[in-house]
């Protein structure tokens, strides 16, 4: 990550299909019923939330499974069947008063290029298409749907130079005290 300025970042956002999950959609005769996220993700939202840094979902595609899943993660923003993603992203930027530079985007596929090439840090997954990974500042070593968040979770919370071990004690005291109502797996 040489020359990567990650200090600014207040909010992260993340495509679903093929960032948070391996991009399989599951479908039967009454419709999209299942969709394979990663365990790891959950813990890498609460934890960028436990450090004062907001997340959120601008999704292509919407179903009852994804709600499900951003309900139970608790993200600050979902937005889903959302294929002109980048007009969402200035709504939650005024929301919160802050200018696309405070804002990493983690996208996998050319719907995800408009985002990733204007805000402040624009991350791709492994397997994304290649036009997104031409267009990255940080491709991940995960592929979609394979731990994605956390490693970007991990690389944004440790890019100031604390190590892996303290960006996790604000959660693990947290664990400790009992205090687990919002996190989720």
């Amino acid at each position: 990550m040489p020359n990567l300025d990650l200090s600014n970042i207040k909010l992260v956002l993340f495509d679903v299909d093929g960032v948070l999950t391996d991009g399989s959609i599951y479908i039967s005769e009454l419709g999209e019923c299942l969709k394979p996220f990663n365990v790891k993700d959950g813990l890498a939202i609460e934890l960028l939330r436990c450090h004062g840094i907001a997340t959120g979902i601008v999704s292509g595609k919407a179903s009852p499974a994804l709600d499900f899943r951003c309900k139970q993660l608790s993200f600050d923003f979902v937005i889903t069947g959302c294929k002109n993603k980048l007009p969402k992203v200035l709504e939650i930027c005024k929301t919160l008063n802050i200018d696309y530079a405070n804002v990493a985007f983690c996208g996998d596929d050319v719907l995800d290029l408009p985002v990733m090439r204007k805000v402040g840090v624009g991350v791709a997954p492994a397997d994304a298409h290649t036009l997104v990974l031409e267009s990255a500042d940080l491709i991940l070593s995960s592929f979609g749907g394979k731990g994605v968040a956390r490693e970007f979770a991990d690389k944004l919370l440790t890019a100031s130079g604390q190590s892996l071990a303290s960006v996790y004690d604000v959660l693990l005291n947290r664990i400790s005290a009992d205090d687990v109502k919002r996190i989720e797996q």
